[in-house]
């Protein structure tokens, strides 16, 4: 059966997520690692601080580490996916899988990254659930400062931008329920260009390896290994949108018959569901639930 790992991004992490992994020696290996890298406790945030664990300095490494740990055990026990892909900030989960870069590296851009996010102060974020597509998009096209940010499925998208440009989209369409998110600012838009410059700069001298799994990426959905465009593509991902819709729809044309989301939550699976007919999906998130794949 060919299978996708899918990693979730920010909006997943739940308090005491990853906390069922400390008893794996290999795992505490990689929490202790991550403590050097960061300057703070992983385990201490996902254990006791719901606060930080919300704020996105914070949320973005938690995530990055815990979801790497999963990897790490899975293809420990030999298992590999036929294709990779992750939400955002997953993304960089999907790149670690497939053998883009090493943890290290990941821990350090994404600690860079979520720190600049964190310093984003302008703009803001809506949920869209139950919309006109059509509608939507000429809306958009209409309004300066707003842009399609999360592409998520059929019926669920996120828009980014300045608060006068989302308020002027949200009142010129038919939506089921448009929902603030609570974010620091317009998260995959332009208004995130100071931040992308900034975070390119530690980009700019790592060298992406070619990758052993294909990897479908936010911006650009479509399968590939090249190493040089995955870094291509991760460089316009903080600007860009997430196009997850577009992701979905790819698998089953590679073949993907079943979806393994390998992080806290099942959102990345319940979109997967309502855009693709046939394709299987299962959940790792705790000890138990890899076990329940990986006997032993």
């Amino acid at each position: 059966m060919k299978t996708a790992w899918v990693f979730p991004g920010q909006g997943s992490q739940v308090l005491g997520m990853g906390v069922d992994l400390l008893e794996i020696a290999s795992a505490k290996a990689t929490f202790d690692r991550a403590t050097e890298i960061l300057g703070w406790s992983i385990v201490d945030i996902c254990q006791n601080d719901e606060v930080k664990l919300a704020n996105t300095r914070y949320t973005q490494p938690c995530l990055y580490v815990m979801e790497c740990i999963l990897v790490d055990l899975l293809q420990h026990q030999g298992l590999q996916p036929d294709a990779v892909a992750g939400h955002s900030l997953g993304e960089y989960v999907a790149l670690y899988a497939a053998g883009a870069f090493d943890f290290e590296t990941g821990l350090q851009l994404v600690k860079r990254r979520a720190e600049l996010m964190d310093l984003a102060s302008e703009g803001g974020m809506t949920a869209l659930l139950g919309f006109d597509r059509a509608q939507l998009e000429s809306a958009l096209a209409d309004t300066e400062g707003v842009v399609l940010a999360n592409d998520n499925s059929s019926a669920q998208a996120v828009i980014s931008g300045t608060v006068a440009g989302i308020a002027t989209v949200v009142g010129k369409i038919k939506v089921k329920r448009a929902i603030p998110l609570n974010v620091s600012g317009a998260f995959h838009s332009p208004m995130m260009a100071t931040a992308a410059a900034e975070f390119g700069k530690l980009l700019a001298p790592i060298t992406f390896n070619n990758t052993k799994i294909p990897v479908l990426s936010n911006v650009a959905p479509t399968a590939t290994t090249d190493g040089v465009e995955l870094k291509e593509r991760l460089n316009k991902q903080i600007t860009g949108s997430v196009r997850w819709r577009e992701i979905s729809l790819q698998l089953p044309e590679l073949g993907i018959q079943q979806a393994i989301e390998v992080g806290p939550g099942k959102v990345l699976g319940g979109l997967i569901k309502r855009t693709c007919e046939g394709i299987s999906v299962v959940q790792i998130g705790t000890r138990s639930e890899l076990e329940s794949v990986v006997p032993g």
